[in-house]
């Protein structure tokens, strides 16, 4: 079998976490079997698609590098194959016309509710003739659905799932207006797109029994169908915004790499023995919808955080650097030189082993761009405040400034000198350097800061606080 996979989201917001990790089922899967994964904007509900949704899906992708195969599909444009299929299992006696008008369809509910029945259609127009139509109404088009027997699911995540036919209604196909409903074009999209495998939220289910009724009915082949669980919370309710339930743009916002979302996402639901830290190529190489569990995900932010600050380890210094760069931009109004980004990747080996986001990490960085004299913090002020504090820091001074060489073992080798002389420990030799050199309490190793700076902005930083 060709393995032909979609993602088929309806525009009407970001993307949103949940549809993420489909997106990357499906994606996996395909590149898995080295077939195709396609892309079809469900785009029919025209009152609430927008063009915005449309870019921060297509964008949510690109950035989670989820490519897709082929031209994207839009659902609108074939509206006029969608009423075809329609009207042609009309012609079959398969469907029907009816002219029921709101307000019959509202009673009809209410007798049933007040009949302790499940309140839906009662099938009025099944068998009459359109000839007895009242004049100036129109139809909708229903499917005969079958009064006996069941719709069977044989999902490769839920195992076989049945239903009663009896439970479903007539369900409408094309609306008065001549709008194709939901099921009626997913069906046509996915049997001409020849999707081989649906792999979607198991909140599709009941779609899934109207749909395959729909290709019983126009006597199609269906695509094999895999509902995987929804993701929670933490606290096991439905996953909201107060869960972290964003689109993935904000998620980019806020410092997150793709490969870590990526990662993070895989693991919710999917596992490949106690392995955490999972790349791209073992992905493809190892998933399949069948090892996917049956029970829901929780979604943690702290884990998800966790395997972020794995990735920003991992990444090499230049690309963090690019990365950082127009973050630093947003929180700092530094012009970025040359010689800044220099001094920037010098310390982006250590600055990097603290951050958990590049949102983060650019954060940490500011000490390194700041213009002079160096701003701060309120534990920084209150280090450099100890009354002995500017003695301290003029032997260091002293010592650094007839130091031939600026390099680590020469510093570390003259500070420790002066640290025994003094009889003092190194750490209190090393905050109030620190606190000197990157207006914080906490930083890199300080030997790692002070090669980072260069000897110039290094005694320059000293002489500030001695100053002021």
């Amino acid at each position: 079998m060709n393995v032909v996979t979609r993602f088929a989201p309806s525009p009407t917001g970001f993307l949103h976490i949940g549809s993420a990790r489909t997106a990357l089922f499906n994606w996996l899967y395909a590149r898995h079997h080295g077939g195709k994964f396609l892309l079809r904007i469900e785009d029919t509900d025209r009152d609430r698609s927008t063009n915005e949704a449309i870019k921060a899906i297509i964008e949510g992708l690109k950035w989670l590098e989820l490519d897709w195969d082929d031209n994207i599909i839009f659902q609108f444009a074939r509206a006029a194959r969608h009423q075809e299929a329609a009207h042609a299992l009309v012609a079959q006696g398969k469907a029907y016309y009816c002219f029921c008008t709101p307000q019959e369809l509202e009673e009809m509910r209410e007798k049933a509710r007040a009949e302790g029945r499940q309140p839906r259609y009662n099938g009025y127009w099944r068998d009459r003739s359109p000839h007895e139509a009242p004049s100036g109404v129109c139809p909708v088009i229903r499917l005969k659905v079958p009064e006996e027997g069941e719709t069977i699911i044989q999902d490769l995540v839920q195992g076989e799932i049945r239903v009663q036919n009896a439970q479903l209604d007539d369900m409408v196909l094309l609306r008065a207006d001549q709008t194709p409903t939901y099921m009626l074009a997913v069906v046509v999209d996915d049997y001409e797109m020849n999707i081989s495998h649906v792999i979607r939220g198991d909140d599709h289910l009941t779609n899934t029994f109207r749909q395959l009724q729909i290709y019983e009915a126009m006597g199609w082949n269906s695509p094999l169908f895999s509902h995987i669980p929804l993701i929670h919370g933490e606290d096991g309710a439905k996953l909201s915004k107060r869960h972290g339930a964003l689109g993935v743009e904000a998620y980019r916002d806020m410092g997150f790499v793709p490969e870590a979302m990526c990662n993070y996402l895989l693991r919710l639901g999917w596992g490949h023995g106690d392995d955490e830290i999972i790349s791209r190529t073992q992905a493809v190489e190892w998933f399949d919808i069948k090892d996917v569990g049956r029970s829901a995900s929780r979604f943690d932010m702290a884990k998800l955080t966790s395997v972020n600050a794995h990735y920003v380890r991992e990444r090499n210094d230049e690309d963090l650097v690019r990365l950082v760069t127009p973050i630093l931009q947003k929180i700092s109004d530094v012009e970025l030189t040359e010689l800044l980004n220099k001094r920037l990747l010098r310390g982006m080996s250590g600055l990097k082993q603290r951050a958990r986001t590049l949102q983060e990490l650019a954060e940490n960085a500011l000490f390194l761009i700041h213009s002079r004299p160096l701003p701060l913090d309120e534990k920084a002020q209150k280090i450099l405040a100890d009354s002995e504090v500017a003695s301290l820091l003029r032997q260091v001074l002293n010592i650094l400034q007839t130091l031939p060489e600026w390099e680590e073992k020469n510093l570390e080798e003259a500070l420790r000198t002066l640290a025994e002389s003094l009889q003092i420990k190194m750490g209190a030799l090393a905050q109030p350097l620190r606190a000197a050199l990157t207006g914080q309490s906490i930083s890199p190793g300080i030997f790692d800061v002070m090669i980072t700076l260069g000897r110039e902005e290094s005694l320059e930083r000293i002489q500030d606080v001695l100053k002021f």
